[in-house]
């Protein structure tokens, strides 16, 4: 047996034309769908980036203990179980953020892994004198991920240059190398259609729009202050990557003709969270309430043993889910702190999974969702305390716990999940003021773009016990509980 996953960031569900759109140009998406059970209320765990794939790699939440960091000494991690279980794991991937401080731990765990510079800010290539940048850019506060953007596109002159591009010929090369191989997993893991949206004029050229603004690819983490023309024109550059992801991804389909993988393959195509383009009036994801935009997000699969294709399934599912699957499709038994499930039978016969499912980030709204409603609980405390990381891995996304945080640590019990070890409780900060929104809740069945909110006690209370529920299965720190102004579990 073989897997493939194929792994975007930053995918919105409600840009696919198999999710209802009917402008972007992703004729591939289309074709995956006729291949693959379609996952209608796919809904993120943890946020961002790193804590999504801390899940992918554990199948539990991360986002109740702590934030942005490694996988830590005690977690379980799905590649590498796969590994010591003779199944040869391989990523291929162009994320910059798994060779910082805050992701160092993750492509070890993999037999094999190969990486392609230049996304975004990555610290790529070396330019003493400062790249010549639209103005536009050099009046947004100097960032260094700014700069070291401007001076990476320098090196992407053509789309063969393009960090996406070198991933997917890394997948391709893999996949061609391996493919009358057995037990071997495949991670084909791109950044794109992660901001900036930067590609070749080709892929723009699907949108064809006037536009005499300022240069504007890469938007701030803020409300839009931007005019409806800029608004417009930004949509059409994150389509243009939507369609270049598209044309990559395609060639992961052709490959699976051509060695006629689909009979023995399963094909895992997913992301980690949605983005902001302009909806509720705010760009991008972390600072806003996790609409739907950000939360809801796209999943197919193929499973080779049930060859259910072209249908639709509305089990709630989620990135904790993922482990589960492969490990299951392996024939390998899941570790006991793995919380996810196996979507075998979800794929098979649309089995339920799961009746509600929490999602959030670290000091942020706790949200849950049963599918139609979405409830998003805001702090009950005004300062957004007591609030702890809970670590063994002291980083951040680019930086080391700073000294002075850790001198106010402590070493305390252990959790359920730390298999006896004890961990250190370091002092918090929320991230981006994320705690400043109100509580809400939404029926999304009936209010898509959630532009309604209700005021219903009696579904809040059924949410707020679910919630309690799934806090009290994960082992959340007490102070969770307290920092959220919801009832401790004896």
């Amino acid at each position: 047996m073989k897997a493939i996953m194929v792994m975007f960031d930053t995918l919105n569900r409600h840009m696919l034309p198999p999710y209802g759109c009917d402008w972007t140009h992703a004729p591939n998406f289309a074709r995956l769908a006729e291949r693959s059970v379609i996952f209608d209320k796919c809904y993120v765990g943890s946020m961002p980036c790193m804590p999504a794939r801390r899940e992918l790699h554990t199948g539990r939440y991360n986002f109740l203990h702590r934030r942005w960091g490694p996988i830590e000494p005690f977690d379980d991690s799905m590649p590498e179980i796969l590994r010591e279980n003779g199944v040869y794991t391989h990523l291929v991937t162009d994320h910059q953020h798994y060779f910082e401080d805050g992701g160092e731990t993750y492509h070890t765990r993999y037999t094999s892994w190969e990486f392609s510079r230049g996304q975004e800010g990555d610290p790529w290539k070396g330019h003493v004198k400062d790249p010549e940048i639209p103005p536009s850019l050099s009046r947004r506060g100097g960032s260094p991920l700014w700069r070291q953007d401007w001076v990476n596109r320098m090196y992407m002159q053509t789309e063969a240059d393009q960090p996406q591009a070198k991933t997917f010929a890394a997948g391709e090369e893999f996949i061609r190398t391996n493919h009358s191989e057995d037990n071997w997993f495949l991670q084909i893991e791109t950044f794109d259609p992660h901001e900036p949206f930067f590609t070749q004029q080709h892929y723009k050229d699907l949108y064809p729009h006037e536009y005499n603004g300022p240069h504007f690819d890469w938007p701030d983490y803020r409300r839009v202050e931007e005019t409806p023309e800029q608004i417009q024109h930004l949509r059409y550059q994150y389509a243009a990557l939507l369609s270049m992801c598209d044309h990559y991804m395609g060639k992961v389909l052709d490959l699976m003709d051509e060695y006629n993988l689909w009979d023995d393959t399963l094909l895992i195509v997913c992301t980690d969270h949605g983005f902001m383009l302009s909806e509720h009036d705010w760009w991008a994801k972390n600072l806003p309430p996790f609409y739907e935009e950000i939360a809801h997000t796209p999943l197919f699969i193929w499973d080779p043993r049930s060859r259910r294709q072209g249908e639709r399934c509305d089990a709630l599912v989620q990135m904790i889910d993922l482990p589960a699957t492969l490990l299951e499709f392996f024939g390998v038994a899941l570790p006991p702190d793995m919380q996810g499930v196996p979507l075998r039978d979800a794929i098979a016969r649309n089995q339920p999974v799961r009746e509600a499912a929490l999602f959030g980030q670290h000091g942020g709204h706790i949200n849950i969702t049963d599918g139609r409603y979405v409830y998003m609980l805001a702090p009950a405390s005004p300062d957004n305390t007591p609030l702890n990381n809970y670590t063994l891995m002291p980083t951040h996304l680019r930086e080391r716990f700073k000294v002075e945080q850790l001198r106010q640590a402590e070493l305390v019990e252990p959790f359920s999940f730390t298999k006896g070890c004890p961990v250190l409780k370091i002092p918090a900060e929320s991230w981006g003021g994320a705690h400043g929104f109100e509580t809400l809740l939404f029926d999304v069945e009936n209010d898509p773009q959630q532009e309604h909110p209700l005021h219903d006690p009696a579904v809040e209370a059924r949410l707020k016990q679910m919630m309690i529920q799934l806090m009290q299965a994960n082992d959340a720190p007490a102070e969770q509980y307290e920092r959220m102004g919801l009832a401790v579990p004896v």
